[in-house]
């Protein structure tokens, strides 16, 4: 049984020079999603009427500089930063637009974290316009743990056929090939805590291999039985479903056919190009290890198509969507645990 009470959702912009303002306006334009929360569009207020007025799609929302001053029934809300002057180009790469999409995002995330939001989604920011910002920048990711002083987050990706969590990310693939077992063991424990936020009451966990046939003992690498296999062995004695190192070419497979609920991928690329190649438009990024609920399109700002209207929007509806139903949940759980009266 869900929430009765509608959560609130904030959505950061993205880069206003991408398809992250048309993307936002097509998927709350969708009937089935609008009224599926009280929605909080973080960005400039220009670039957001524009976008209505080039897409002649009419969603009234509320604009305001600061959300206290917002209507209590307003079911949408444009919070306006004011970062930019005018209309950037649509398409162009821009220091003043990387430096806006990240105010969007940090006020976002300080949305979620003082509890104001329920959760937050993101629309894609440019990582070069953010670096010519002058900031250094490898991802939403890390950008919004180091806001929520979390020193321990991870990516998960999801979709309705599949879901991996990945132990690293954005580095380099020989850094990615020297995992330790903690960061193993760390990534299993939050892929399966955010399982069970999903409804999966004892998620069944199939860990990855990190070389070809997951070593062929020992034939082709050491690491799956030094690393990986005492850190799955410590995940079965903390009591949860898990399995592996599993060569990684057969394990997706039987992951798609219904022999697992999660898998954990050592790296970038082991989880993201499955996941991507079965089902691009509706797999959604959640952020794991941090104290709020976020997720994410999964997809970049595509600049050659900004500004023409033909952003297909499927990803975002699923990313609000997701974001919809993991903030029901802990809402959820928030009323069961006041009602029992624990601390």
């Amino acid at each position: 049984m869900m929430a009765a009470v509608q959560p609130t959702i904030a959505i950061s912009m993205g880069d206003p020079a991408g398809i992250g303002p048309e993307i936002i306006v097509k998927a709350l334009a969708d009937h089935a999603v609008l009224p599926m929360a009280r929605w909080v569009i973080v960005g400039d207020a220009d670039v957001w009427q524009q976008t209505v007025a080039t897409l002649r799609i009419d969603i009234p929302a509320h604009v305001v500089q600061h959300l206290q001053d917002a209507e209590s029934r307003s079911s949408t809300i444009f919070l306006d930063r004011g970062q930019l002057h005018g209309v950037p180009l649509a398409g162009r790469l821009s220091a003043a637009c990387g430096r806006a999409a990240l105010e969007y995002v940090r006020t976002a995330t300080l949305l979620a974290l003082h509890r104001e939001v329920d959760a937050m989604v993101t629309a894609p920011l440019n990582k070069e316009a953010v670096v010519l910002a002058g900031v250094h920048f490898t991802g939403h990711t890390d950008y919004i743990a180091e806001l929520c002083g979390a020193a321990d987050s991870r990516m998960l990706l999801i979709n309705d056929r599949l879901r991996v969590v990945h132990v690293t990310t954005h580095c380099s693939l020989r850094r990615a090939c020297e995992p330790t077992v903690e960061r193993i063991v760390r990534t299993i424990e939050l892929g399966h805590e955010s399982l069970q936020l999903l409804g999966f009451r004892a998620p069944r966990i199939a860990v990855c291999g990190l070389n070809p046939h997951a070593g062929e003992n020992g034939l082709f690498g050491k690491e799956d039985a030094a690393l990986i296999l005492p850190a799955v062995q410590a995940a079965q004695t903390a009591g949860m479903l898990c399995e592996g190192p599993f060569p990684a070419d057969t394990l997706f497979t039987k992951a798609v056919r219904g022999e697992f609920d999660l898998v954990v991928a050592m790296y970038h690329d082991q989880g993201h190009i499955p996941m991507k190649l079965m089902d691009f438009e509706n797999t959604v990024n959640v952020s794991l290890g941090l104290p709020i609920i976020r997720t994410s399109v999964d997809h970049g700002t595509a600049f050659d198509i900004a500004g023409k209207n033909c952003a297909d929007a499927t990803n975002m509806k699923a990313a609000l969507r997701l974001a919809v139903s993991m903030a029901e949940r802990r809402i959820e759980r928030h009323s069961r645990v006041q009602e029992q009266g624990q601390p």
